[in-house]
């Protein structure tokens, strides 16, 4: 029986793949990462596997044909702190991993899903996968941009020419501000509605930055992405294995942060049997506090992100996803019913 790869099985888009793919049925699956951070073991504690391995065990083994018949890799391993300075470190880790993994797929005959980042875009204001408008701001966009330029040099810029002749399916996603359950163990690179519902619940109202970049305070737009939605279009791509290409992943339309702390506001207050409020009652009643921006972000923060979906489209995919105000109710009501 052919078995299923996942690298990052227990991060946050990762170990939400796995629960897709046990959704469906499918159990046979290597989860592959690294728990010196031990906590992470509980976003796989509800999940089926089949093995765990070890992702400083795991490449070299697997280039070397362990692990049997394999017909997919979700390759979500990667260090995604897009604070992170040590360039060595997040080339290695993101660059030379990924390319060593695509060769043996490719060997192999093996499908590799990858994790791409809306980080490749930087400081631009078109988000179309086209190279004139990659322009990352950090080392952690530059380490995604790499692989994906060298995807194009390996598979053909349309991914139909690859080098080798031939080529078993490649798909990038570009992940724009994801969401959701099990990203608890992020710390700062958790996601604005997880850290104001931890607010909200600590203080009684949520924090977001104030004016920057022309906007006014709150007014920063981003493509939030619910992490449903991440793992739908993975797993579309999945059963589509002749579509291969790099992909924006994210819902195609940017709303502002002040749509998030309004949807996190009136979805705990929900919770108490409180009505809703407007965004300006929210304001007026202190629930959001507008805070400094902070020097460190300066020149380095994307104050508006939209994905184009045409790419994704054009492939045949029309899943349809959801706005800010109905996945951050569902997630703060996740997170509610946690302890």
């Amino acid at each position: 029986m052919t078995r299923i790869v996942v690298t990052g099985a227990a991060g946050f888009i990762g170990s939400n793949i796995v629960k897709g793919l046990n959704a469906r049925g499918i159990d046979n699956i290597i989860a592959v990462d690294d728990l010196r951070q031990g906590d992470k073991f509980r976003n796989l504690a509800d999940l089926q596997l089949a093995d765990y391995v070890d992702a400083g065990d795991f490449y070299e083994q697997f280039s070397s044909g362990a692990y049997g018949l394999i017909e997919a890799v979700f390759h979500e391993g990667a260090c995604s702190d897009t604070m992170e300075t040590d360039g060595k470190y997040m080339m290695a880790n993101n660059y030379t991993t990924s390319c060593d993994l695509f060769t043996t797929c490719q060997k192999r005959g093996i499908r590799l899903l990858y994790a791409s980042s809306a980080a490749t875009y930087g400081n631009s204001d078109t988000f179309r996968e086209e190279r004139a408008f990659e322009r990352p701001l950090n080392v952690y966009g530059y380490s995604k941009l790499l692989f994906d330029q060298r995807m194009r040099i390996e598979c053909g810029a349309d991914f139909q020419r690859p080098k080798s002749g031939k080529m078993t399916q490649v798909a990038g996603f570009r992940y724009f501000n994801v969401y959701g359950p099990r990203e608890q163990h992020k710390g700062r690179m958790a996601s604005v509605a997880f850290h104001q519902f931890n607010q909200f619940r600590a203080e009684g109202r949520v924090k977001l930055f104030g004016e920057y970049g022309g906007y006014a305070p709150g007014e920063q737009m981003r493509d939030f992405v619910f992490i449903d939605d991440v793992v739908a279009v993975n797993l579309w791509f999945y059963d589509h294995p002749g579509q291969s290409g790099i992909f924006n992943l994210g819902s195609g339309r940017a709303q502002p942060f002040n749509d998030v702390a309004h949807s996190v506001v009136n979805a705990m207050r929900a919770t108490r049997g409180e009505m809703p409020l407007t965004l300006e009652a929210t304001a007026s009643a202190g629930l959001i506090e507008y805070v400094p921006f902070p020097d460190a972000l300066r020149g380095k923060y994307q104050c508006y992100t939209q994905a184009d979906l045409g790419a994704l489209r054009a492939a045949g995919c029309d899943h349809v996803f959801a706005d800010v105000q109905t996945g951050v109710t569902q997630y703060v009501q996740w997170l509610a019913s946690q302890d």
